[in-house]
């Protein structure tokens, strides 16, 4: 089911509420992407958190982190997602990534 603008960030909620017909069709693509193959729902939740991480996106780091623990995701399994993209990505963006996800887990040790 698609976020209500009131249960998104800031940015993403002001662009549902100001464009609620470009929120709707974007919602559609994210439900059709979800079904269109044979990933579970948590690999699929990993994998959204991975594609965050590459892209360097804290905002999508955050959202796809709180969305992870909410679906039952371990934060430890959060937190491999970023260790996971050091070799890849370099040792920088992965410690990077891993910070913004214990913004999420870890929010009284930040």
């Amino acid at each position: 089911m698609a976020e209500k603008p009131e249960d998104l960030p800031s940015g993403a909620g002001d662009v549902a509420r100001t464009y609620p017909e470009v929120w709707t069709a974007f919602s559609a693509l994210g439900k059709a992407c979800a079904e269109a193959g044979p990933l579970d729902g948590r690999t699929a939740r990993l994998v959204k958190l991975a594609l965050a991480v590459g892209t360097l996106s804290e905002g999508a780091v955050h959202s796809h982190a709180r969305r992870a623990l909410a679906d039952g995701l371990a934060k430890e399994e959060l937190k491999h997602v970023a260790l996971l993209a050091i070799p890849t990505l370099g040792f920088p963006q992965g410690v990077k990534a891993l910070t913004w996800i214990e913004d999420i887990t870890d929010p009284k040790d930040r």
